[in-house]
């Protein structure tokens, strides 16, 4: 199991580029299976999820060339779907996201269940539902799910909850030969809108992107095409909450401001600074690229309540780094995350370095800072776990180790040599050291 040892306590200063958005590379290498022509990408990150994505495509026949160190191409003309390799599907949770795109051009898939972070219950009823509106049957034989499409789908597909991955499966399986469909109650998220917008330069015509209810009208056939990915809005966010917790001057390059609103106006309640320049359009002309400029050095406020919140609220994946925030904050947060149950692993290692935390349930805890921290030996339990107790770890007294930093490497590609360059004393150890 590798480590990150740091010895905290440093300021940080200098600039660090967020990479492409982990959140929507996967959906969007899982919609290549659905055209036989070849795709493009740029902004690609170099991280484990996408790794094992690729791999999966691979073990099916897809060719995949890299380019240079972000961009790629994929050709599935040649693609088997028995060849599937069910241990790695079986590793990842985004990996489910090939349900859709299957169904999509097949008509079916045997799979294994996906794997991923352990957050608590994540079950698949949102997207079998969805499914069988589709007219997708899904059966389960003890130790795979054989899903077929049997019949005609409906006009209208209700979600029974603002599931991303639900909402992507969705779009990719109608994406073929499905006439006009209307997803409601449909997720908004980035992810989500990079996702359609990738579609639409394959062929695809969808209605209502960055939305709640989509209009997908399906095609025969899909055509190739050349992407670039958007920034990551949860990267930019985690940065953010760096520059504040070890109350640095840190330049975020390559940003999407516009996906991250009540994010930005609640690191500005909490007192931080942020500059937002060089707004230009981004290759794909459906949003605005920007450097953020965050000094950390002032004196944080406790900003009462925080909880995550469908897009546009406060999402999910920043409650933790947010949290690590307020515990350098003067006064009480209430931190509300209601979408996991099993999320709050990382309290009591933060608990651990001395922040002043208290469980009140499995999905609320009350913050009360400002708190010193002290180094620790501590376990990132998840992705977003992990880069939150790198961020105490840096802003701590003394030598912290992380334990279990392939959680981090899922979702921040080369984040040890990019917090390097920024100042921080942090060393990889890897398993064969």
């Amino acid at each position: 199991m590798s480590q990150f040892i740091i010895q905290g306590g440093n300021k940080l200063k200098g600039s660090i580029e967020v990479a492409g958005f982990k959140n929507s590379t996967t959906p969007i290498l899982a919609a290549c299976v659905l055209t036989k022509e070849k795709i493009t990408l740029h902004n690609v990150p170099v991280i484990e999820d996408v790794k094992k994505m690729i791999q999966i495509l691979v073990s099916m026949g897809v060719k995949v060339t890299w380019l240079d160190k972000h961009s790629l191409t994929l050709d599935a003309a040649d693609l088997d779907p028995e060849k599937l390799d069910m241990d790695l599907m079986s590793t990842m949770r985004s990996s489910i996201l090939l349900m859709g795109a299957m169904v999509g051009r097949f008509g079916k898939i045997r799979t294994k269940a996906p794997g991923g972070c352990q957050i608590g219950a994540r079950p698949m009823d949102t997207h079998f539902k969805a499914f069988h509106h589709l007219g997708v049957d899904v059966q389960f034989d003890g130790k795979y799910y054989i899903l077929e499409k049997k019949q005609a789908a409906d006009t209208e597909i209700v979600m029974n909850e603002f599931s991303v991955t639900g909402t992507e499966n969705i779009i990719l399986a109608a994406s073929i030969n499905q006439g006009e469909i209307k997803i409601r109650v449909a997720a908004a998220d980035p992810s989500v809108q990079d996702l359609c917008w990738f579609l639409e330069t394959l062929g695809l015509e969808i209605k209502g992107i960055g939305t709640h209810e989509l209009t997908i009208k399906g095609t025969r056939v899909l055509h190739g095409g050349e992407y670039h990915i958007m920034p990551d809005p949860i990267e930019t966010g985690t940065f953010i909450a760096l520059a504040g917790v070890t109350r640095s001057e840190i330049n975020i390059l390559n940003t999407a401001p516009h996906f991250l609103a009540l994010e930005l106006e609640k690191f500005k309640e909490a007192g931080l600074k942020i500059e937002i320049s060089n707004l230009d359009l981004a290759a794909n002309k459906h949003y605005k690229l920007a450097n953020i400029k965050v000094d950390g050095r002032v004196d944080l406020q406790a900003v009462g309540k925080v909880h995550d919140m469908p897009y546009p609220g406060f999402a999910a994946d920043l409650i933790q780094p947010f949290t690590a925030l307020m515990t350098q904050a003067k006064g009480t947060t209430l931190i509300h995350d209601w979408m996991y149950d099993g999320r709050m692993k990382y309290i009591s290692e933060l608990k651990k370095m001395g922040a002043n935390l208290i469980v009140s349930d499995p999905h609320r805890v009350v913050v009360i800072g400002p708190s010193p921290l002290y180094g620790k030996e501590v376990t990132s339990f998840d992705l977003r776990a992990g880069a939150t107790l790198i961020i105490a770890a840096l802003a701590a007294t003394g030598k912290s180790v992380i334990d279990n930093v392939y959680q981090v490497d899922r979702g921040y590609q080369f984040l040890d040599k990019r917090l390097a360059a920024l100042g921080a004393k942090i060393e990889r150890i890897n398993d064969k050291d």
